[in-house]
């Protein structure tokens, strides 16, 4: 299905929504903290940083709001993850049965990722996914487009996409209030990491468990 206005569309988070990135990124946060002389929270303390873009997450995790601090913590970071974190990862299970569903209902699949671009694109390759996929949209290394609301408004301007016929599914607030701030709706999913309350707290037009309930879900609202 080739993207043009009307045609329906359908935007996909990847951290916490078609992969479960928790290793990797985590391993990769403790890494640049400790290079920085900082004592690195446990893992699961970390969870809240998967979904933001990097570069909060620094500045929350060093209490500053210091670019050449942050700047420095996310290169650190992306030492190691470039090298080693992208692929501690799993695929979430049930994702390609329902992606292999969706293209064949007729959805233009697009992944809507604050992580790195490039990263994104290694992970779908990893993961045999870009089969679904017509392109993977994420930031880029100066950080834009890492706010999800000004990644969601670049996708549906450089694919023609029309909101109104356009859905954006995630795990995190962040997918929700970007889709919301463009006109999209939005799914929440409840097997990523963020609960019920912060996706119904955020405007998610609908909230699932399951991705055997993306396809009906998808269906209802376009």
């Amino acid at each position: 299905m080739d993207a043009s206005p009307g045609r329906q569309a359908v935007l996909f988070d990847l951290d916490g929504t078609l992969t479960d990135p928790f290793v990797g990124i985590t391993r990769s946060l403790g890494y640049a903290l400790e290079k920085l002389g900082r004592t690195a929270p446990p893992a699961d303390d970390l969870r809240w940083c998967i979904g933001p873009p990097i570069q909060s997450s620094f500045a929350v995790l060093l209490e500053t709001e210091d670019a050449a601090v942050i700047g420095e913590a996310v290169r650190l970071y992306r030492e190691r993850y470039s090298a080693i974190g992208k692929f501690e990862n799993t695929l979430i299970e049930g994702i390609p049965n329902v992606l292999a569903e969706l293209v064949a209902d007729g959805f233009f699949l697009a992944v809507a990722t604050s992580k790195l671009k490039t990263y994104a694109g290694e992970i779908i390759d990893h993961f045999d996914l870009r089969r679904y996929f017509k392109v993977v949209h994420g930031s880029e290394l100066d950080g834009q487009n890492s706010v999800k609301a000004e990644l969601i408004s670049h996708i549906l301007a450089v694919e023609a996409l029309d909101a109104r016929r356009t859905v954006m599914i995630g795990d995190r607030s962040h997918d929700v209030a970007g889709a919301n701030a463009n006109g999209v709706l939005a799914i929440g999913v409840l097997w990523g990491y963020g609960d019920r309350q912060e996706l119904e707290t955020a405007g998610a037009a609908r909230i699932i468990a399951s991705p055997a309930e993306l396809r009906g879900s998808i269906a209802a609202l376009l």
